[in-house]
């Protein structure tokens, strides 16, 4: 049985719980409080050396990190990742973008209030990173505007990335409020089946 490594609370292990759940796949799950620096034990970084988590413990021995690259190995040959080598392709498009610039804005504005307690050291930073998590979700909501999904016309793996953080971005103070089609579409993920909340 696969084994996860991961907090509950965290958008990038939630990615893949959720996946987990919706291929009805069986998993271990091993809670690690990164507050704690559970992540930086010399027996976990034995496992992972970046000392991040998720991750994934394929059998014993055998360890994918990364929250997107253990979602393309699981839903590899799965109705979540479309075979058609375009499709594929738009797939990972949005869940790089995802990593390099949705997640580092609407996810760490979330760590800066949710887990720091909103400190005053870090209004700046939280300042600009509400800023341009606004700037992600508009051309997230631009896309929306025109298709259901993110990738081959369908929900894949591409929306659970997205999903991840987005259905939680009023945590760290950025409202989706001005987001219609973002709204709608959180509506749709929230409608397939085997979903599970965070």
């Amino acid at each position: 049985m696969q084994k996860v490594y991961g907090d509950t609370a965290s958008g990038n292990c939630y990615k893949v719980k959720l996946l987990l759940e919706q291929l009805q796949l069986p998993y271990t799950w091993v809670a690690i409080d990164i507050l704690k620096k559970e992540s930086r034990t010399p027996e976990f970084l034995q496992k992972n050396p970046s000392g991040q988590i998720p991750l994934l413990e394929i059998e014993p021995g055998a360890y994918l990190p990364e929250s997107n690259a253990i979602l393309h190995y699981l839903a590899d040959g799965s109705n979540f990742l479309p075979k058609d080598p375009l499709e594929h392709a738009q797939v990972l498009r949005w869940m790089f973008w995802e990593q390099y610039s949705h997640e580092p804005n609407v996810a760490s504005a979330r760590f800066i209030v949710r887990y720091l307690g909103n400190p005053p050291e870090h209004a700046q930073t939280l300042k600009r990173r509400i800023a341009d998590g606004h700037l992600a979700l508009q051309l997230m909501e631009r896309h929306l505007e025109r298709e259901r999904y993110f990738a081959g016309g369908r929900y894949t793996i591409a929306d659970i990335s997205l999903y991840a953080y987005t259905h939680v971005a009023e945590e760290g103070g950025i409202s989706l409020t001005p987001y219609p089609s973002i709204r709608r579409w959180l509506d749709a993920v929230r409608a397939q089946a085997n979903h599970v909340g965070m």
